[in-house]
């Protein structure tokens, strides 16, 4: 009898100690299953944090590389003024002459910005190509004692468009008409730079500003002349209805202008399409 108790007692007990031993490793299990569970959000928590931070950083840098552009920005000296602009030529084109041959454009300021009468380049001459007529175009210079002729000038053989030349009491009603004076650049039979001007035009208006111009340079090499001179049309006319004349000294005043002369001539009438005239 006491053996019996014994074995039920000894039973029990193995029992008992195996329900044991199964909770305490489903309770292992469970603990190891939250453990890792909460290592994968830390491992994710930390990604969102690192991109965050990198995010962080690239806003910064652009921030800042804004900041630096605009302090740059901030930094540079303001624009000088420029003078105003000269009046355009092809604003001239519709005048018509009314008994004064030369008149004032722009009350008389060549209207050169800072850039045009830099000395930068030295002297120098330019010439536009002709255009789609045959025409010449606006010629311009920085003029200097330098680019003054040293030879004598040789005869002209370019005919500019509208040439119908004649005759009259006075000698002849054209001149091949240099935009840039001979004497002032030494350019002659150059198509770019000669047009049909009657000989008003050519002596003595555009002349007498050549001349100023000429005892200016030549009264030192270190004067300059910031120099401009259009042929203005009308529409597809052939020969100009007149010239457009701009000048400024460098550095001071002495020559300073802004005219327009018309391409006409005391007792004719001119056809400016091609140049064929009548006497009045």
């Amino acid at each position: 009898m006491n053996m019996r108790k014994l074995v039920i007692l000894l039973t029990a007990l193995l029992a008992l100690a195996g329900c044991g031993q199964t909770k305490a490793e489903r309770q292992a299990a469970k603990r190891s299953s939250e453990v890792t569970a909460l290592k994968r959000a830390n491992r994710a928590a930390k990604a969102d944090l690192s991109s965050t931070k990198a995010a962080n950083r690239a806003t910064q840098s652009a921030i800042a590389s804004r900041r630096s552009a605009l302090a740059t920005v901030a930094s540079k000296p303001a624009a000088a003024k420029q003078p105003p602009a000269a009046k355009p030529s092809t604003d001239l084109a519709a005048k018509n002459y009314a008994g004064t041959q030369e008149i004032s454009v722009n009350n008389n300021v060549p209207g050169f910005s800072a850039a045009d009468v830099s000395l930068a380049h030295g002297a120098w001459e330019r010439y536009a190509n002709l255009d789609s007529l045959n025409r010449a175009r606006t010629a311009e210079a920085m003029l200097n004692q330098s680019l003054m002729p040293t030879q004598p000038r040789e005869g002209l053989t370019w005919d500019p468009t509208g040439w119908r030349n004649k005759r009259t009491a006075h000698g002849w009603l054209y001149n091949r008409s240099h935009l840039i004076g001979f004497q002032l650049s030494g350019e002659n039979n150059n198509p770019k730079n000669l047009i049909t001007g009657t000989q008003s035009l050519n002596n003595p208006l555009m002349l007498a500003h050549e001349m100023d111009i000429a005892t200016y340079l030549k009264a030192s090499t270190r004067h300059f002349v910031r120099y401009e001179v259009a042929p203005v049309y009308r529409g597809n006319e052939l020969v100009a209805r007149g010239v457009h004349m701009r000048a400024q000294s460098v550095g001071d005043n002495t020559i300073r202008f802004n005219v327009y002369i018309f391409n006409v001539e005391p007792g004719y009438t001119i056809n400016y399409a091609d140049g064929t005239s009548q006497k009045n």
